[in-house]
């Protein structure tokens, strides 16, 4: 097996990966249209982009713990969907582990 670096994986791998990504962060979006928030071109384009980076983030370190494919998927697409919420819980793991 090839080792692990974000170069070796095929474009396919990133294709579903983003792809996944965008459908979980427009699913989110729609959810804060039904609670009453107004729709905002530049919000939705933020949450895609959060969204897609986080699901990336959570593929990679997925691949890293060699979680298999369809939990891997669920990660990415729970992640997602949890956009900007997601990095902050990463973000409080890491320092409570390596601290300030």
């Amino acid at each position: 097996m090839p080792e692990k670096d974000p170069l070796n994986y095929s474009l396919l791998t990133y294709v579903w990966v983003i792809a996944l990504s965008v459908w979980a962060g427009s699913v989110s979006y729609l959810y804060k249209l039904r609670s009453g928030l107004r729709f905002s071109l530049m919000e939705f384009i933020g949450e895609i982009a959060t969204s897609g980076f986080v699901g990336l983030l959570t593929y990679w370190l997925c691949e890293y713990a060699d979680i298999a494919a369809p939990l891997n998927a669920v990660m990415v697409g729970i992640s997602a969907h949890m956009g900007s919420r997601a990095i902050w819980a990463l973000e409080n793991i890491i320092m409570r582990r390596y601290g300030p």
